[in-house]
This record gives C-alpha cells, sequence and structure tokens, in this order.
C-alpha cells in the first residue's frame, strides 16, 4: 500500500492523477489532494445545467469533469479531497460487500480521523459526511464511487459503472471531499441553479447545506489544525498510522503520465462540457425596448436550434441572427466572436450584444 499528499493545486492534473494511478499501478493507494476554484461535476452530468459558465470564467474557476458519477461540488484550497484506489482482493478492499458498492467501507478512516479531532461527524443519506451545527445537519463531505475493469496492456480502463467487472483486473475508486475552509460564496455562485425552465439530458445535482470543518473543531484542536494544510497533513498521518504505511510525497515518476493525460483529456472542453452538453431550454426577458423570449437546443455542446420570439421591433429578420448562431459552440468567448460579426440591434431594436449573450447563458 501507498499512502501519498499530492502537492499540486492543478485540477486538471490532479484529476488526471485519478485516472492514471487506476490505469497504472496494482496496489492500494490513498491520497490527499487539493484543487485551486475549481466545480467538478459527476461523469453523467451537464455542465452547462450544473453551473453558471459566466460566473466560472469571470472568477477563474476551473469546470473538470471526473470518473465517478453523483452530482457537482466546489473545490478550493479550503477544501482536502482523498482518494482511496484498491484492486480487488487489496487490503483497502477487504470488508467491501460483494456486489456493489461501499461508501461506508472507505469513508470509515475519514469519520474515525475526524471523531479524534472532537468532530462529531457519521456518513449520512447516500454519501455525505455531516455534523450537527445549531440542530440542523449540514454536509461537510460528498463521497462519489465506482468499479472499474483495467484490462488492456496500455494502461486503458473499462469504466464498469455500479456493476461488477468481469474480466481482468477489478479496482474500486472512492473520493470525497472534505470542507475545511471552503468559500461558501464561490461556492454559491458558481453552482447557482438558474430559474429558466431548462430540461437537461444529464443527471442533476442534489443541494445540501454545508458547512465548514473549522467551524466546528473544538477550540483545544485550532492551533494544532489552523488550516487546510495542516489539516490534510494530519489526516494523511491518522490514515498512515491504521495501516502503518508512512506519508510520502507524489512520486515524481508519475509525473509524465499524468500531465499527458490532463493535457489530452481533463483539460478539454470536449471531455469536461461537451461530453453530456444536451439539453433545451426557454427563456424570457424583459428590457427596456421590449420582451425576448428564447427558445434553444444543444447538443453535444453545439447549439443545435434557435428561435428569438417578443414585442421587440427590428429592421432586419431576427430569423437570421438565430440562424447564424445554430451549429455554433456553446461557448460565451465563441458566440460573443459571432456576435460581434453583426449589428445586434438590427435585428432587435435597441439591444446589445451583452443583452443577447445573458438571454443565451441564462
Amino acid at each position: 500500500m501507498k499512502i501519498y499528499i499530492n502537492e499540486s493545486t492543478d485540477p486538471y492534473y490532479n484529476l488526471a492523477a485519478e485516472e492514471y494511478l487506476l490505469c497504472h499501478t496494482s496496489g492500494d493507494i490513498f491520497f490527499l489532494w487539493r484543487n485551486s476554484p475549481t466545480v467538478v461535476i459527476g461523469k453523467n452530468q451537464n455542465a452547462f445545467a450544473e453551473i453558471d459558465t459566466r460566473f466560472t470564467k469571470e472568477h477563474n474557476i476551473a469546470v473538470v469533469r471526473r470518473l465517478t458519477g453523483g452530482g457537482a461540488v466546489f473545490h478550493d484550497l479550503g477544501n482536502v479531497n482523498f482518494t482511496f484506489i484498491s484492486p480487488a482482493g487489496g487490503e483497502l478492499a477487504e470488508g467491501i460487500r460483494e456486489g456493489g458498492l461501499d461508501f461506508g467501507h472507505f469513508t470509515r478512516p475519514i469519520i474515525d480521523a475526524l471523531n479524534s479531532l472532537g468532530i462529531k461527524a457519521t456518513l449520512t443519506g447516500r454519501n455525505d459526511i455531516a455534523v450537527t451545527v445549531d440542530g440542523e445537519e449540514r454536509k461537510i463531505s460528498g463521497n462519489a464511487q465506482c468499479v472499474y475493469n483495467v484490462t488492456n496492456s496500455d494502461g486503458r480502463n473499462n469504466d464498469t459503472g455500479n456493476d461488477n467487472a468481469q474480466n481482468g483486473l477489478t479496482k474500486t475508486l472512492h473520493h470525497g471531499t472534505l470542507l475545511f475552509s471552503a468559500d461558501f460564496s464561490n461556492m454559491q455562485g458558481a453552482l447557482r441553479v438558474s430559474p429558466d425552465k431548462l430540461k437537461s439530458k444529464g443527471i442533476k445535482s442534489v443541494r445540501s447545506r454545508v458547512a465548514n470543518i473549522a467551524s466546528v473543531l473544538p477550540e483545544c484542536r485550532r492551533a494544532e489544525i489552523s488550516d487546510a494544510e495542516k489539516f490534510m497533513k494530519y489526516i494523511a498521518g491518522y490514515v498512515s498510522n491504521i495501516y502503518g504505511v508512512p506519508v510520502e510525497r507524489f512520486d515524481e515518476s508519475f509525473n509524465a503520465g499524468i500531465e499527458k493525460l490532463a493535457a489530452e483529456k481533463y483539460s478539454t472542453d470536449e471531455w469536461n462540457l461537451r461530453r453530456m452538453g444536451s439539453f433545451d431550454t426557454e427563456r424570457q426577458r424583459r428590457f427596456s425596448f421590449g420582451s425576448i423570449e428564447l427558445r434553444m437546443s444543444v447538443t453535444e455542446g453545439r447549439i443545435a436550434a434557435l428561435e428569438f420570439g417578443g414585442d421587440f421591433f427590428g429592421i432586419r429578420d431576427v430569423g437570421e441572427l438565430a440562424s447564424r448562431l445554430c451549429g455554433v459552440e456553446y461557448s460565451p468567448d465563441i458566440i460573443a466572436a459571432a456576435l460581434d460579426t453583426v449589428d445586434v440591434g438590427e435585428y432587435i431594436g435597441g439591444a446589445s450584444r451583452e443583452d443577447i449573450m445573458g438571454l443565451i447563458f441564462g
């Protein structure tokens, strides 16, 4: 078994590290890591339905898709992430119930570590760790898990979802968040739910009330665990003692492979946005020059159909404007560039490029 502290805060590198270690190692692994501000979406989610893409862009918040299912979560340097990787029959997998996923098994060492700090944490619902604050249950950790079948000599893996893999080396990947001192204002902005009517073709997140671990840490432990980095080292040391394995820095020999995977997959819009970027939406806004109604269908990250309606005036057919945007990638930069080639006010009198951008992106 290996226990690592991964010192990278690059979200593309860190999510790639999980897949690389899953496919290129043979033993049990536990590692801890932190991301710079990032929204991490589940494997089966529609990124555009889960996040405010304008907010994430304006605040330099990355958007990355992970290998496991579940809902969207916000990471920043105040959040500590942990990952278990275990082959069938390995030390970590020992005791997992046959035929399915077991969140309790992999969260137990983390809950025990929190309890050792005087934090009364429990596994609640399907996959959350929670504490009670002022009589209310608050989420401090969200978890996701999947079983994989690593079959190919080149390290590629076949995702088997919730089923046990039948061929090759079966591995369990479990990872979770630990909110230590996360910035909830950025979390709320990035994961804002749009009031517009939107039919998403992907799995929706379930929002929960959250709390930071720092806020429930007993006073007597706050000098020792004063920030997220010290908290991460404490968790690493606790798990190290459980398994009798020393904590190591992330193995430099992995870097080339991880960086290659990050560049080719985890930093690409193809993986992060377009994979589940399909939805239909209807939006309406009232402006000083009149109201605009929008009906739009986005398929695999591109505008497939678009209609404008409303009580506005214009000297040109607004259908021409809609036609110019059909087939265009659903990206603020690309749509802004497309709108720069036309005089929006000729189609919708009084409207600006920013008005149309706000309508298209919610």
